[in-house]
């Protein structure tokens, strides 16, 4: 099974309006990063044991880590959770950026360094939650 047939099983397989709201900002994202790698991730280690909600992920950015290893990325990640929805948006060094620059505007949501949880769409402004994924896609380019 490719990439795009996983996304399409993974959004399917969520409760109405759960499903409706992520393949809404799954469009929305693919619309704003046209170009950008498209990830899935189940969630589980090479064993099979689950770690993870599965998070469908986009873009491309390298880690490099203290001990100067390094590995590739997605740059934003949606995720389903048992309340709603997370939006990760990765690699952004100033931790206090998105909830400081987002956090009281954005609508209904929690923001922390790296982490938009909302319980659905409607809840939040839709356009902001767009450029908070393309600052982090900037910073991280």
């Amino acid at each position: 099974m490719n990439i795009q047939e996983q996304i399409k099983n993974y959004i399917a397989s969520q409760p109405e309006p759960k499903r409706s709201d992520m393949e809404t900002l799954h469009q929305r994202i693919l619309q704003a990063l046209p170009k950008s790698k498209l990830w899935f991730l189940d969630g589980k280690d090479a064993t099979g044991k689950v770690l993870t909600n599965p998070n469908i992920g986009y873009g491309l950015q390298t880690i490099t880590y203290a001990d100067g290893t390094s590995k590739e990325f997605y740059q934003i990640g949606i995720s389903a959770n048992t309340v709603g929805i997370s939006v990760y948006i990765m690699g952004i060094e100033d931790k206090k950026y998105l909830p400081e620059t987002y956090g009281k505007t954005i609508g209904k949501a929690s923001v922390t360094g790296y982490c938009i949880k909302f319980k659905a769409l409607k809840d939040i402004h839709i356009d902001l939650l767009e450029k908070a994924m393309l600052d982090g896609v900037a910073q991280t380019t």
